[in-house]
């Protein structure tokens, strides 16, 4: 995820390669990272950080206490931090660092392709122009949410943050139903990816409703209605909630 936003940053022309300074403890990724975007690499968080007007933590949750007293002592009161480490709290970066100046963000895997969605909350020490330069980042990987509190941040995880995974199981078990049917493999897999991108981009382009959307294409004892049925009579929507629940109280959980 940090690699999708150096590039979607550099892509849009929001920052320069000269202005931003990498850490990574992996030298092959230095290297990769160096040669392809022009930045500045270097083993160490504390030097990646200096003189930088934003900080971004964009590491695995459990290699953040380690990268956290690294940097302690070393993140100036005006520098704005920015934290897209999953389910990490805002008190634990602030109790760490001693440092007040956060935005506490959670993107998904779509960043990667410019179509990304975020959502992110930020401290009262944040500054207005610290907030729009957090808009503008986030912005850059797609189109991004504020929140006024960090509860919600759990919510979006669940939703927004897992929510590619559940529509990817659904193009898997559409592909796998299709070649049950009789199908072969590559024709399963072109029809199913198309038709869910076709969708996706009529639902985000046509301003209609997914309810209107969804009664638009079934007729009254058709195929559709047939096969919807048959998903409503299996529990769709509640098996939805559900899953979408469990991913709520596990992101609470994580977070403390």
């Amino acid at each position: 995820m940090g690699e999708a936003m150096l590039a979607a940053l550099l892509q849009k022309k929001l920052a320069a390669p000269g202005n931003i300074s990498v850490a990574d403890i992996s030298a092959e990724r230095r290297e990769h990272l160096k040669k392809q975007y022009g930045v500045a690499v270097t083993e160490s968080p504390r030097e990646a950080v200096k003189s930088r007007d934003i900080v971004v933590l964009a590491v695995k949750p459990q290699n953040v206490p380690e990268v956290l007293a690294n940097l302690k002592g070393n993140i100036e009161a005006s520098q704005l931090l920015l934290s897209i480490a999953a389910g990490v709290k805002i008190g634990t970066i602030s109790k760490a660092l001693g440092h007040n100046g956060i935005v506490r963000a959670m993107p998904n895997t779509p960043a990667q392709v410019g179509l990304g969605m975020s959502g992110w909350t930020a401290t009262g020490s944040v500054t207005p122009e610290q907030k729009e330069q957090a808009r503008a980042v986030l912005g850059v990987m797609g189109k991004e949410i504020y929140f006024d509190d960090e509860e919600s941040l759990d919510m979006v995880t669940a939703v927004s943050g897992s929510g590619p995974a559940y529509l990817y199981l659904f193009v898997e078990c559409l592909i796998d139903a299709a070649m049950a049917t009789g199908l072969a493999r590559a024709d399963a897999e072109q029809l199913v990816r198309q038709t869910v991108l076709g969708s996706t981009q009529l639902l985000e382009k046509s301003g209609r409703s997914p309810a209107d959307l969804r009664r638009a294409v079934t007729s009254r004892g058709g195929t559709t209605e047939r096969a919807l049925n048959v998903l409503e009579e299996g529990g769709f929507a509640k098996l939805i909630e559900a899953a979408v629940r469990a991913a709520y109280l596990r992101a609470k959980e994580l977070g403390g």
